[in-house]
C-alpha cells in the first residue's frame, strides 16, 4: 500500500483487514521438494531473496562480491546455528506444486568426513519433514556418503514420500548428449553410480570406453565383467578421443593433454574448470524446461535461465508419472523410460556446444 495513502487516509479501509487474513491463510504444501545446498559462501547472493540481478544470472564469482565478505561471514555464521533446510524457490507445473529447499550446508563440506554424520541428519530431517507435510517425491542429488538415499529408505521403510536422486534421467541426457557417429569415449574422474550405468550403456551401444587410470579400469572391469562386450579399454594416450565424460577429480594437467577441439561433458554435478579456449564444454547434465513450468525466474546454480538439472527434473516426472518406486541407493529406473517421460512432458535436450567459452 502507498506509504501517502496510509498518511492521508486515501487507502482501502478493508487492506488492514485483507493483510490479518492473508497471515491466516494456511502454508501451502508442496508435491514435490528437490534437496540443493550451497555451493560456496558467495553462492547466498544468488538466491532469490539474495540478489536479485545475481540470481536472474547464472551463477560466476564476482570481484566485487569482496566487498560484502562482512555480510558473508555473518552468513556464514547463521549457517552454522540456523540448522535447518529453508525454501529458495516455489514453483507450479501444470496441478504440481514444487519447493527446493536448501540445506545450510556447503559443497565442500559433503566431502569432509568429519560432517558427514552432521550432512546426514540434515538431509534425514528434510525427508521426514517433507514426508509431514505431504509431498509425494524428494529429488535430492546422488552422494555416495548417503548411498544415493538408501539409508533413510532402509532406516525409515514406511516412508511414503519417494526419494529420487536422478541417476536414470542423468545417464539418459548424457547418452544423448554425445555426438552422433561416436565410436569411443574417455571416461574420467571419480566413478559414481552414473559413470558405470553410463559405462555399461556406451558399451552396449558398440562405442569403445577409454579409461586412463589402471584403478579406475579395474573397478569398471569388474561391475561390468563380460557385459562390458569387450569394449572397455584402458590406455596411456590423451589423444585418441575427441569425446571425454568427465567428474569430479579431473585434472588441469589432463585437460591441458587434451586433443584441440575435444568435448567436455561432465557427469558429475559440479562442472571443471574451463581451461581450454581450443575446446567446447557442455553444461553438466540438465534440459531445457518447458514453458508450463511457472515463477522461474532465477537461475540454478551455473545453468542458463529456464535451465533444470536433471537431478531437479527426475523428481518432477517420478511425481508427474505417478511411479510408486524409490529410485536411490544402486537400483535405477528404466533409462528409455524415463527419457520418453522427460519428452512427453516437455523437457527439452540442450544443445551440444558448438564453440568453446573462456
Amino acid at each position: 500500500m502507498p506509504f501517502y495513502d496510509y498518511i492521508y487516509d486515501t487507502m482501502d479501509k478493508s487492506s488492514d483487514t485483507l493483510y490479518e487474513n492473508s497471515l491466516k491463510r494456511k502454508e501451502e504444501t508442496p508435491n514435490v521438494v528437490h534437496l540443493t545446498h550451497l555451493t560456496t559462501p558467495e553462492s547466498i547472493y544468488h538466491l532469490r531473496f539474495g540478489f536479485a540481478s545475481l540470481a536472474s544470472k547464472p551463477y560466476s564469482s564476482a570481484w566485487y562480491l569482496w566487498l560484502l565478505w562482512p555480510v558473508t561471514l555473518w552468513s556464514m555464521v547463521l549457517t552454522r546455528i540456523y540448522r535447518r533446510t529453508f525454501v529458495v524457490e516455489r514453483n507450479r507445473f501444470h496441478q504440481l506444486r514444487l519447493q527446493t529447499w536448501a540445506i545450510p550446508k556447503y559443497g565442500i563440506q559433503y566431502r569432509l568426513k568429519w560432517q558427514k554424520e552432521s550432512v546426514n541428519n540434515m538431509i534425514e530431517e528434510a525427508v521426514l519433514e517433507a514426508e509431514e507435510k505431504g509431498a509425494t517425491v524428494l529429488s535430492l542429488g546422488g552422494e555416495e556418503l548417503n548411498r544415493y538415499g538408501e539409508v533413510y529408505v532402509k532406516k525409515h521403510p514406511q516412508l511414503k514420500v519417494k526419494l529420487v536422486d536422478g541417476s536414470s534421467l542423468a545417464v539418459a541426457v548424457l547418452l544423448n548428449s554425445i555426438p552422433k557417429g561416436t565410436t569411443q569415449v574417455l571416461l574420467r574422474g571419480n566413478l559414481t553410480k552414473v559413470a558405470f550405468a553410463v559405462a555399461f550403456a556406451l558399451c552396449q551401444k558398440g562405442i569403445q570406453v577409454t579409461v586412463l587410470r589402471e584403478g579406475e579400469y579395474e573397478k569398471l572391469d569388474k561391475s561390468l565383467g563380460t557385459k562390458s562386450e569387450g569394449k572397455l579399454v584402458t590406455s596411456k594416450s590423451y589423444s585418441s578421443c575427441k569425446v571425454w565424460l568427465v567428474g569430479d577429480d579431473l585434472t588441469e594437467e589432463e585437460q591441458r593433454k587434451a586433443n584441440k577441439g575435444t568435448l567436455f561433458i561432465p557427469f558429475s554435478q559440479l562442472p571443471p574448470k574451463k581451461l581450454r579456449k581450443d575446446c567446447f564444454y557442455h553444461t553438466t547434465p540438465a534440459m531445457q524446461t518447458p514453458t508450463a513450468l511457472e515463477n522461474v525466474d532465477s537461475c540454478e546454480n551455473w545453468l542458463p535461465r529456464r535451465v533444470m538439472s536433471v537431478w531437479r527434473i527426475a523428481g518432477i516426472l517420478h511425481a508427474m508419472e505417478g511411479w510408486e518406486e524409490h529410485e536411490c541407493g544402486y537400483t535405477m529406473s528404466n533409462i528409455d523410460k524415463v527419457w520418453e517421460a522427460c519428452l512427453k512432458h516437455g523437457f527439452q535436450p540442450l544443445k551440444v556446444p558448438t564453440q568453446s567459452k573462456s
